[in-house]
């Protein structure tokens, strides 16, 4: 049964029988995401910092509810704790000393900070972390070798990876962090990505996820996708990213289903 398959068979038990509280907390960060336009419209660039911040702790809620379900509250605390830590420093680490980033900065758009690191970019680190896992099972399959541990890492840092060549000019271009040398990609410095990369392939080795559920985390991925493409190509204009994030994370997304049907079969 392939992870579509899943979420088609699953989603009226799902909802009914347990993972309320995390839809509820889903289906909130949902409409606030597709209500982000219109508040902006009504109320101007100014309300999009908050917006932004309310939505990727209602998201993040809902990732640390199905993740706990599963690992247990205590271990998903620490591994929270992990992800914070390690990518706050590596975000300090990163705007003080432009490795492995870049040189950039944060404006005071995003608050509260701490060191000049905004609080929530730990919690967005978070939020698309364990749908990252979840590709990456999908697509490496069980890990009984090391090779296939190192693989596991690799891809669920490239899932996570590509996700942000949709983030990164939109939030750009919402003055939330600036570059030094604007270049690259749309104005992304191209050793971003390779950041982005490490960071995520050393916080999954630091973790070691043990295997997650594949629905609903997969259906977080596909719904990050979806918005992405929709908001950026057509309300927010940003054509060239919303064209390359499409294709880089559905590329992802076909992959998983590709590898998941091959596997069932």
């Amino acid at each position: 049964m392939t992870f579509l398959d899943q979420i088609y068979n699953k989603l009226p038990f799902a909802i009914e029988q347990k993972h309320y509280i995390g839809y509820i907390l889903l289906g909130l960060w949902l409409l606030l995401m597709i209500g982000m336009p219109w508040l902006q419209f009504f109320f101007g660039a100014d309300i999009l910092p908050l917006g932004v911040n309310i939505s990727a702790i209602l998201q993040a809620s809902a990732v640390f509810y199905f993740v706990q379900y599963q690992w247990g509250f205590q271990r998903t605390v620490v591994v929270f704790l992990i992800i914070a830590i390690l990518t706050w420093g590596a975000e300090f680490i990163g705007h003080t000393t432009g490795l492995p980033f870049g040189h950039y900065s944060y404006t005071d758009s995003l608050q509260p900070q701490i060191a000049g690191v905004p609080l929530l970019i730990p919690i967005a680190w978070f939020m698309l972390l364990p749908s990252s896992w979840v590709m990456a099972q999908l697509i490496v399959g069980e890990r009984d070798s090391l090779q296939k541990e190192i693989q596991f890492v690799l891809v669920s840092a490239l899932a996570l990876t590509v996700w942000d060549l949709f983030l990164d000019p939109q939030m750009v271009a919402w003055d939330f962090w600036v570059w030094d040398n604007p270049s690259g990609y749309f104005g992304i410095p191209y050793i971003n990505y390779f950041g982005w990369f490490l960071v995520a392939g050393l916080v999954t080795l630091a973790v070691r996820p043990k295997e997650l559920e594949v629905f609903p985390l997969a259906l977080i991925y596909g719904i990050v996708w979806f918005l992405q493409m929709i908001g950026q190509g057509i309300i927010w204009q940003q054509i060239g990213p919303a064209i390359v994030g499409t294709v880089a994370m559905g590329s992802v997304m076909l992959l998983a289903y590709w590898r998941s049907r091959n596997s069932a079969t």
